[in-house]
């Protein structure tokens, strides 16, 4: 087996390539929407994302090729988040993966039109006859992207971000907030990945969802330590702007060193849910261990 490392590195060109074939060419009309499009999704970001999805439909044997299609629609499901958080009504951020964020670029409404064309072009990728080998797991998988991506998931999550901005949270109310804005999301990448391989039995289904709960909740505390300790050029993104807005943080909560103590019994607890699948779980395992000990 290969080492993460270059592992990663292959499905980070791969899922590059894959996403390039899919995203309408600037030479198309809109021309401009498109290369906006093009812009914030090729380019960068380190694609954990579909990183998991296919760490995922490794450890339950799925063929690659499906889970090209679940790794790309979660990844532009994410990327239009990207685009839209970053808007002055949101976040507010004038950087993203270490260049000007899409309405720098272009302009506010382009940017808001390119992360509503990503997310509409995300379900027609999971549509697609090669996404799955079977219909209703296929119907499964888009209300699973769907439910991710909405009220009672992503969105809901930013919307209660953007509440508790300037108020003290409690670890409890933190981790509602970002199990369902960030959470929701990877969880769906591990799921769609293993349901690229077939339907799932309720033992690999919960463990599944547990090592993503985990993994989700110890990739925000990792972000968290990072957004105060990381340089911008570093992160690729502006450093300690939570801070200064007021944002609701791990470390409002706990200081550093506690936190990193916590995102490592997170960890521990991911990897006791995923090792009933022995060494087929492997890149869940290395991506888990890549996500407490990063640092951008």
């Amino acid at each position: 087996m290969t080492d993460f490392a270059a592992w990663s590195r292959a499905i980070q060109a791969r899922t590059e390539h894959f996403l390039s074939g899919l995203l309408p060419v600037a030479t198309i009309a809109p021309e401009q929407l498109h290369d906006a499009m093009r812009y914030a999704t090729l380019g960068g970001g380190k694609r954990v994302r579909p990183m998991l999805a296919h760490a995922a439909g490794a450890a339950v044997g799925a063929d690659p090729a499906r889970v090209d299609y679940a790794a790309a629609s979660v990844e532009l499901i994410h990327v239009y988040s990207l685009t839209h958080d970053d808007l002055p009504c949101m976040d507010d951020d004038d950087l993203r993966r270490g260049k000007p964020t899409c309405h720098v670029a272009y302009d506010e409404a382009t940017a808001l039109l390119v992360g509503d064309a990503l997310q509409s072009l995300a379900f027609e990728v999971l549509a697609h006859p090669a996404a799955a080998g079977d219909t209703s797991v296929q119907v499964e998988m888009l209300r699973l992207l769907a439910r991710a991506s909405g009220s009672r998931g992503m969105a809901g999550g930013q919307a209660v971000d953007l509440a508790a901005t300037g108020h003290s949270l409690d670890l409890a109310e933190l981790e509602f907030m970002h199990i369902h804005k960030t959470g929701a999301l990877i969880q769906a990448a591990v799921l769609l990945g293993a349901l690229a391989g077939g339907a799932l039995d309720g033992a690999t289904r919960a463990g599944l969802e547990r090592y993503a709960r985990c993994i989700g909740l110890a990739f925000q505390v990792m972000d968290d330590v990072l957004d105060a300790e990381t340089d911008t050029a570093t992160l690729g993104k502006t450093a300690g702007k939570d801070a200064a807005q007021g944002k609701a943080t791990y470390l409002t909560l706990m200081n550093v060193k506690e936190a990193r103590a916590y995102a490592h019994e997170l960890l521990a607890d991911a990897l006791a849910a995923i090792a009933p699948f022995g060494t087929l779980a492997q890149r869940l395992a290395d991506i888990a261990r890549f996500i407490v000990e990063r640092n951008y």
